[in-house]
């Protein structure tokens, strides 16, 4: 397993980190993830471990806090050999403030994750989206006194817009608060919006980005193909409202694509696509899911080779999108605007 510096830190990461939004299954858009329970839960973490990928991710609105339960039981007593990852800032309650990142929410939240997770800190602990209402100051100090208190070790975001990230870096510079070492963000073979302003901040400011969805909200899986019908299990027919638009012919091209470098390197279509991600600029870690054992294994088989450069090429022409503007107007100006490579 590669491990990578996770933004402007010291710490390490693997390449991979395994997401756990299928434990637990509580409701209907986690139901539709997956529900795997603690017996289950334990098996999937040897497994990760045994493969080097020590890197688990949770979040607290995750089946309304039970995955972060599950992944505290299943964890036990190994603490000390994993890196654990929750997010705060989305409802949890019913009442006016319970969500954001209020210094009364963020606090109240970052407590209960802990005795949900069964654990006295939390490696890194992300923002689930930006919070307009709550002044910067407030979230980034509140933040800033929970690494010092030992709580939590780094900070992140996630679901950030350029400007929120950089105000955000800006204001933890001027008061020597800490400062977001990662950024999560959707970013895949079929949403390389990602690309446009977020990862050429995240190279200018050293900020690792942590991948979610690598797998295009599930239509990456290569059970999704054209003039074929969505198979009866996926979990598309419940979450699909929930997760980013897809143009259906641009979906059916990359899918094209992808079968084509499949069968090139004797790889799985969701082994390329991952592959591919892996291989991008400021990308530190991709957050793989597992309903099931032969998932993980599939997904964990995903790094220890690389894509050819033509390969690269091949996927890279395939989902290439004329980009929303001021961008289109950039990259014509790419002597003195370079774009990342």
């Amino acid at each position: 397993m590669e491990f990578r510096q996770f933004g402007y830190s010291g710490l390490k990461v693997p390449v991979l980190c395994f997401g756990t939004g299928t434990f637990g299954g509580q409701g209907e858009l986690f139901k539709a993830w997956g529900s795997t329970d603690v017996k289950e839960a334990t098996k999937l973490l040897d497994i990760c471990l045994e493969a080097g990928c020590n890197f688990f991710d949770t979040a607290d609105i995750y089946s309304a806090g039970a995955s972060e339960e599950i992944l505290g039981a299943a964890v036990g007593k190994r603490r000390h050999e994993v890196l654990i990852s929750t997010k705060a800032t989305f409802r949890m309650g019913e009442g006016p403030n319970d969500l954001g990142s209020s210094r009364h929410h963020l606090i109240r939240a970052c407590e209960a994750s802990l005795r949900r997770l069964k654990t006295d800190y939390i490696d890194v602990y992300h923002l689930h989206g930006f919070d307009a209402l709550t002044p910067v100051e407030e979230v980034l100090s509140t933040l800033d006194e929970l690494v010092k208190s030992g709580k939590i070790r780094y900070i992140g975001c996630s679901n950030f817009s350029g400007w929120h990230l950089m105000k955000s870096l800006d204001v933890s510079r001027q008061y020597g608060w800490a400062r977001y070492v990662a950024h999560q963000a959707y970013y895949s073979l079929i949403g390389r919006e990602y690309e446009w302003e977020l990862m050429p901040l995240a190279l200018d400011q050293k900020v690792a980005t942590m991948v979610w969805s690598p797998l295009g909200w599930g239509r990456l899986t290569g059970k999704i193909r054209r003039n074929q019908p969505l198979p009866d299990e996926s979990r598309l027919h419940k979450t699909a409202e929930f997760g980013p638009p897809v143009d259906d012919e641009y979906l059916y091209r990359v899918v094209d694509a992808l079968d084509e470098v499949a069968k090139e390197t004797g790889k799985t279509v969701p082994q390329v696509a991952l592959n591919w991600l892996v291989q991008r600029p400021s990308v530190a870690t991709v957050v793989i899911g597992a309903r099931n054992e032969e998932q993980l294994r599939q997904n964990l088989a995903a790094i220890g080779w690389n894509l050819s450069a033509e390969q690269v090429a091949k996927l890279d022409a395939a989902s290439n999108l004329t980009p929303i503007y001021p961008y289109w107007h950039q990259r014509q100006f790419v002597e003195r605007n370079p774009l990342p490579v």
